[in-house]
């Protein structure tokens, strides 16, 4: 019997039986009485607050261990935050004495758990491929670099690792390799695919999977504001701290006998100063506006009133907001970005393909349906924008 088994048979006899000899509990769950007097020695150690009565119980053992289980997999395995911030995130919730919390014990544990989700994913795996439960997948592909160079291809609607190999390099004979490989175990197709855009991963979509290559909206707009943010940023920050220089100065004069003209000058100085910092504030709301428009226009339904738009239409409204930015910088002699602004520009055609990608699917089901066109109206309409903003 496990040691926690055994503690809490112990704790159960104390619960329906009161204090009681260690000889008269060693009878009643037929353990020794030196285990006896162990355990109840461990349990006195544990019971330094007044909670920890909750955690002797079966009930407060089993949520302790998914509340263990679930913050490491949570922000260990998939947020990266480190065994020693979780080590005082289970000091602070007086744990340290109910659980080994230590960051060496946290990150056995967490190898542990690792191991265990693999072992699970596979008959998992092997089971829906028997069954002939092979589904679409939505992907994403990129490269990251550790102590190795990993090809990692994601399916985005679940979050599941479909294939995280080594390599040694990444072109599209490697890549395709690779995948394909992976959806024949699988038995799964790929609807379209998510990329950066390295030619080796538009290729793979285009000629290896031969389905829709869709742009990284996130690299897009990073493109953007790693070429204005920081220059942005700057002329705000001299802005106000002009603006600080010239209240000190204002207050030195207020505080000593001078004359009134410089007085006046002083405090003219603090609001043209108030001025420059509300308008480069204005500025950068503008810029930062109008980023978010970008992610809220890429939709098949409109922002506003959701009425169905086309990728046409989404086309025209993303590249509007793109040349504002441009226009944006220029009036306000930011530095020239055209490179970047163009290779921008350059995607959008293929970012908004997807949004008549998603109405084709759409028909395709409602066809299948066969439902009357007054009936399909209406779900285009009505039922769909609901449910997509809802979702």
């Amino acid at each position: 019997m496990r040691f926690w088994d055994k503690s809490r048979r112990i704790f159960k006899c104390l619960g329906d039986h009161g204090m009681q000899s260690v000889r008269r509990l060693a009878h009643q769950t037929g353990f020794s009485k030196s285990s006896v007097h162990r355990l109840q020695q461990a349990m006195e150690r544990r019971s330094g607050h007044p909670e920890s009565w909750l955690w002797e119980t079966e009930d407060g053992r089993q949520w302790l261990t998914r509340l263990v289980v679930a913050t490491l997999y949570t922000f260990g395995l998939k947020r990266g935050v480190g065994m020693d911030t979780m080590h005082e995130f289970f000091t602070r919730l007086h744990l340290a004495t109910q659980v080994g919390c230590s960051p060496t014990a946290l990150r056995g544990v967490m190898q542990t758990l690792e191991a265990t989700i693999l072992e699970t994913a596979a008959p998992w795996e092997r089971d829906g491929v028997a069954t002939g439960e092979g589904r679409e997948i939505i992907g994403a592909v990129d490269e990251t670099f550790l102590e190795y160079m990993v090809l990692v291809f994601l399916d985005l609607p679940t979050g599941y690792v479909v294939l995280e190999a080594t390599a040694e390099e990444r072109s599209y004979a490697t890549w395709h390799a690779l995948v394909d490989q992976r959806l024949n175990a699988l038995g799964a197709q790929v609807r379209y695919l998510v990329s950066d855009r390295a030619k080796a991963l538009i290729q793979l979509a285009d000629k290896g999977l031969e389905c829709l290559s869709m742009p990284d909206l996130f690299h897009l707009v990073h493109d953007i504001v790693k070429s204005y943010s920081l220059a942005l940023g700057r002329q705000l920050k001299q802005a106000r701290q002009e603006l600080s220089n010239a209240e000190e100065r204002l207050r030195r004069h207020s505080e000593v006998e001078t004359r009134y003209q410089a007085y006046r000058e002083a405090q003219q100085q603090v609001e043209t100063k108030q001025a420059d910092v509300t308008r480069w504030e204005a500025i950068q709301g503008e810029y930062r506006q109008r980023l978010a428009t970008l992610s809220l226009t890429l939709h098949p339904f409109g922002i506003d009133d959701s009425a169905p738009q086309t990728s046409r239409q989404v086309e025209t409204r993303l590249r509007a907001q793109v040349e504002a930015i441009e226009a944006l910088a220029h009036i306000h002699q930011l530095p020239d970005r055209q490179n970047a602004m163009t290779k921008v520009k350059k995607q959008l055609p293929d970012l908004t393909a997807l949004v008549d990608f998603w109405w084709q699917g759409v028909q395709q089901d409602l066809e299948q349906a066969a439902v009357s066109p007054l009936w399909r109206r209406w779900a285009q309409e009505t039922l769909l924008p609901w449910r997509y903003w809802e979702h």
